[in-house]
């Protein structure tokens, strides 16, 4: 069943909201077009929502948090954009703008309003250039997908936000379901599970679970500082290893703290994003934004797997993320390197690598690394920050794995420890180098 209720959501959702004034709109007979019966059918869809547009928009707070909040009624004609609703949405964009208040999408919509032609498609532009001028004044903007969201709402306001949530079994696609191949009618593409699986929603929750998820991704995303994030404690050994293959062996272990651990004793929530909105989803790198004491840190962790594009490509959205709403950002290195298999080639890994050095290098916000297991080449190294990089006493950083330095080299695999000396992978030698700023203390 379609999720139709503007009323219902908000007050799920937010509590002391207050309606913003209409914008007038247009009196002209049938719509712009003329559009026989379109006026009759508007009176239908008013009786049957208790509404006079597909949008109800205004401003109230979500878990403590100000927000200027966007609520679609699927009741009236489909929850479909006319002229006066992107009229309405403008104005909450604008009104986000001004006071700089995060902005809250709750979308149920099919789509465009054929009555209103191309007046009606047009709107899309619209709310997309006020999406961007939200952006660029670096306020937050999260989207909320409930069932259906469908059509060009899905491609602008709903796939535009900042962050993307969406509620358990909701219909979102591009296509509707009328408008679909026969074929792929019911594929589950076509579902929010569906879309999280590609990377394009960033988390699905519960319908009776929404008002606190909202409540906390706000709290996140409206909590930082300019101040560096701190370096995370040691969780692992502190023992400095006596030779390179010690420091090796000590970073591949299976019984060594990996990202999730320092994660979970670095904050006390956290939430993650997920995906390149490409497509594509790596495990492996775990992306999003955490609340440590009073303030929030943007986190990028590699989890001790080769890194694929969709991981570099995510910590670039992240990284971007955090500069756009002045967050400091935290990244764990642990990967022995870049995936480098024929299809990591064809979907660009050189290029996701370069991207993420780039955004990393010229980010606008402090970027604070710590190296906790295998620092595996340029994989790892695209992660870390030139001028503040930490290392825990068990990981290494390396230009490149031993094993691989003995094939290069051409050397047996019996010279593999001697090499790992040569190659001064050790935290203390990476400290001596100038390569990290030092090692992390329990």
């Amino acid at each position: 069943m379609p999720d139709g209720g503007a009323r219902e959501v908000l007050a799920a959702v937010a509590s002391q909201f207050t309606e913003f004034t209409a914008p007038a709109g247009s009196a002209a007979v049938d719509g712009p077009l003329g559009w026989a019966g379109y006026d009759d059918a508007r009176v239908r869809a008013v009786q049957r929502s208790g509404e006079s547009e597909s949008v109800v928009c205004g401003v109230g707070r979500v878990g403590g948090v100000p927000a200027v909040l966007v609520a679609f009624d699927f009741r009236f004609l489909g929850g479909s954009v006319g002229t006066a609703t992107g009229d309405r949405i403008e104005y909450a964009f604008r009104r986000a703008r001004e006071t700089r208040t995060p902005l809250v999408s709750l979308i149920a919509t099919g789509g465009s309003r054929m009555q209103e032609g191309m007046l009606s498609l047009r709107q899309l532009q619209r709310i997309a250039r006020q999406s961007v001028l939200l952006r660029e004044a670096g306020v937050a903007q999260v989207s909320v997908l409930r069932d259906p969201t469908t059509g060009g709402l899905w491609a602008s306001l709903g796939a535009g936000a900042d962050v993307v949530l969406a509620v358990e079994g909701a219909q979102v696609g591009f296509a509707g379901r009328r408008v679909r191949p026969p074929a792929v009618t019911d594929d589950p593409a076509y579902t929010a599970e569906g879309q999280f699986a590609g990377g394009h929603v960033d988390e699905v929750c519960s319908a009776e679970s929404l008002g606190e998820v909202v409540a906390e991704w706000l709290r996140l995303l409206t909590s930082g500082t300019p101040d560096p994030a701190e370096v995370p404690r040691a969780l692992g050994s502190v023992e400095l290893p006596a030779d390179g293959w010690a420091a090796v062996t000590g970073a591949r272990a299976a019984s060594r703290p990996r990202a999730e651990a320092y994660l979970d004793d670095y904050f006390d929530l956290r939430r993650e994003i997920r995906g390149d909105r490409a497509g594509g989803v790596d495990a492996g790198m775990l992306c999003g934004i955490g609340l440590r004491g009073r303030h929030a840190v943007a986190f990028a962790a590699q989890t001790g797997t080769a890194t694929t594009p969709a991981g570099f490509r995510t910590a670039s959205r992240l990284v971007r993320l955090a500069e756009r709403l002045g967050l400091a950002v935290l990244t764990l290195v642990d990967t022995p390197g870049a995936a480098n298999d024929a299809v990591a080639e064809r979907a660009g890994v050189g290029a996701a690598i370069a991207e993420l050095f780039g955004v990393v290098g010229g980010a606008r916000v402090p970027v604070t690394t710590l190296v906790i297991g295998e620092g595996g080449s340029g994989g790892a190294l695209a992660l870390a920050a030139p001028e503040r990089t930490w290392i825990a006493p068990d990981a290494y950083f390396s230009v490149i794995a031993p094993e691989l330095s003995a094939a290069i080299l051409k050397r047996v695999p019996e010279d593999v420890a001697a090499l790992s000396d040569q190659l001064r992978l050790r935290p203390q030698d990476l400290v001596e180098l100038g390569v990290v700023r030092g090692i992390a203390a329990r």
